[in-house]
């Protein structure tokens, strides 16, 4: 057994590789690479059937790193959550702000109550004109060119209060300057002016 183990490992030896064999004193088959003299018998090896081994494979490409937000802040400034506007004509001005700026070819777009409401463009200012009267829900979003959503604030309350023309004069009475000129006091109700009637002496 152990013979035959020798003589395997000797067929692994490179073909370049001399083998030989000889009886040693014990009358055991002995192989060696190295010459012996007297009886040692050279073996030849017939060449070797190895493959050339396969190229590795290529270590798998790293996941794809998730991609980093376009903004890191979308806020609105103007006004501030929960804010109570008093307007008789329901008008507002919104103002956001991001951070870094806005991109190229991206957009602001104003929601009110969840529906588009003005111009979307890339000015973050907003008008808004005759906003009825109770609580509101503002939020702004950035959109590329397609209108895909970007970037989205959380909904903010507005509160709005139209004061009444009637509350207005009771606040601000109409002066004789005013009227024409302040929307709660119209021409219309401007009282006629009192006409000062000479004096004629009877005779």
């Amino acid at each position: 057994m152990r013979n035959l183990l020798l003589y395997l490992l000797l067929l692994s030896l490179p073909a370049a590789a001399q083998v030989y064999t000889y009886i040693d004193a014990e009358g055991n088959r002995v192989f060696t690479d190295q010459p012996r003299q007297g009886n040692a018998e050279r073996i030849e090896l017939a060449p070797s059937n190895g493959m050339p081994s396969l190229p590795t494979a290529a270590p798998p490409a790293p996941a794809a790193t998730a991609r980093a937000p376009a903004y890191q802040v979308l806020r609105i400034l103007i006004p501030e959550p929960d804010a109570t506007i008093r307007d008789s004509a329901g008008n507002l001005i919104v103002t956001a702000s991001s951070e870094p700026a806005l991109h190229d070819g991206h957009s602001y777009r104003l929601l009110l109550d969840g529906q588009s409401i003005g111009a979307t463009g890339r000015s973050p200012v907003f008008e808004l004109n005759n906003i009825d009267r109770g609580t509101h829900q503002l939020a702004v979003e950035i959109v590329d060119a397609q209108g895909h959503t970007l970037e989205r604030t959380p909904n903010q309350p507005l509160h709005m209060l139209r004061i009444s023309l009637a509350q207005k004069r009771m606040v601000r009475p109409c002066k004789k300057a005013d009227y024409g000129v302040r929307p709660e006091c119209p021409l219309k109700d401007k009282p006629p002016e009192k006409r000062d009637i000479p004096f004629v002496p009877f005779i």
